[in-house]
Order: C-alpha cells, then sequence, then structure tokens
C-alpha cells in the first residue's frame, strides 16, 4: 500500500506542474527568455514524470491516470480562470482565456504522456531483446536436444543390433547343442541295438 502511495505521487506532480502553467507568461519568444526557459523546464519536468509514472504504474494503468489528471487539471483551471477572469485575463474574452489556459494544461499533460510514451518504448524494446536472447537460448538448448536424442537413437540402434547377435549367437549354440545331444542318443541307441544283437547272437 505504502508503495501504491508514492508512485502516485507521479501522477499529483503532474498536476501540480499543469496547474502552474496558469500563473505564467504567454509571451514566451517575446525576448523574455526566462519565460521561455520556465516552459522549456517545465515540460521537462512533465516529460521525466510521465517517465516515472510509466516505469511505476504501467503503459495502460498509467496512461488511464494521466488522462484522468489532464481532463480533471484542464477543468478546474477552466473554473479558477472563469471566476478569476480580471486576474488571468483581463484584457481578453473569456472564452479565448479558457481556450488558452486549457491549451496550457493539455501541452503539459501531453509532454508527461510523451514521456510515458518514450519510457515504454524503451521498455519494449528491452523485452524484445529479451525475448530473443531467450528464443536464440531455446533454439540452442533445441538442437543440443535433437542431438543428444540422435545420439540416444543411435546408441540404441547398437545396442539393439549388440543384442540381436547376442541372440543369434546363444540360439546357434543351443541349436548346437541340440544337435550333439541327438548325436550323442543316435549313438546311445545304437549302441545298446549293437549290445542287444550280440547278446541275442550269443544266446543261439
Amino acid at each position: 500500500m505504502q508503495n501504491k502511495k508514492v508512485y502516485y505521487l507521479g501522477p499529483a506532480l503532474l498536476a501540480v506542474l499543469m496547474f502552474t502553467t496558469n500563473f505564467l507568461g504567454t509571451d514566451i519568444f517575446e525576448g523574455a527568455s526566462v519565460n521561455f526557459s520556465v516552459w522549456f523546464v517545465i515540460s521537462i519536468f512533465a516529460f521525466a514524470t510521465g517517465w516515472i509514472i510509466n516505469i511505476s504504474l504501467g503503459w495502460e494503468h498509467g496512461g488511464k491516470i494521466v488522462f484522468a489528471v489532464i481532463i480533471a487539471t484542464t477543468v478546474f483551471s477552466i473554473f479558477l480562470v472563469s471566476f478569476f477572469n480580471d486576474y488571468f485575463g483581463p484584457n481578453e474574452l473569456l472564452s479565448e482565456s479558457l481556450i488558452l489556459y486549457s491549451l496550457r494544461n493539455v501541452t503539459i499533460g501531453l509532454m508527461g504522456v510523451f514521456g510515458m510514451a518514450i519510457s515504454n518504448v524503451i521498455l519494449l524494446q528491452r523485452e524484445v531483446e529479451r525475448l530473443k536472447s531467450e528464443k536464440s537460448n531455446a533454439v540452442d538448448v533445441l538442437e543440443n536436444s535433437k542431438k543428444e536424442a540422435e545420439l540416444i537413437v543411435e546408441e540404441a540402434k547398437i545396442n539393439a543390433g549388440n543384442i540381436v547377435l547376442d541372440a543369434k549367437k546363444q540360439a546357434n549354440e543351443i541349436i548346437e547343442t541340440r544337435n550333439n545331444i541327438e548325436r550323442q542318443l543316435k549313438e546311445l541307441i545304437q549302441i545298446e541295438k549293437d549290445l542287444i544283437k550280440k547278446y541275442e547272437d550269443k544266446n543261439e
């Protein structure tokens, strides 16, 4: 909550800067360099305030607040000039005074919006650079993953080939063992036949 209160000091400062323009002279370029300097300094402060507002409150929320500040300050200035027209524009029509002071407030408010826009563009550029870096890293990780997957597949193929060879070798050994057993059984049977025949010949 305290941080949010501090963040809202930016729009309040912008409102003060806008309201201050009501008490400045309009002859900016008529030999009075001081007037131009004051307007320039106020514009710079409004620009910096808009920059801070964008960083602290964001583009969307901060933009809504700045727009509301511009409207509120301009309306308040219009009421002020209307009630004290003798002070603010004794030699001008009321409508001209209202337009003049409204444009002053709107101009300084738009300097704040300009500061917000520049700040937001820089933040977006940084975000784009960060996303590009993350994308590049992701591509590198993807390529490494593909290479690792290919190595795993090749290793699996080699292991599978070795397993098949071992299985064939074991199968051949089993077949050879079976053939040896069959051959030995046949030899035993033949020997028994020969013995039986000899026994029968002796008995006769």
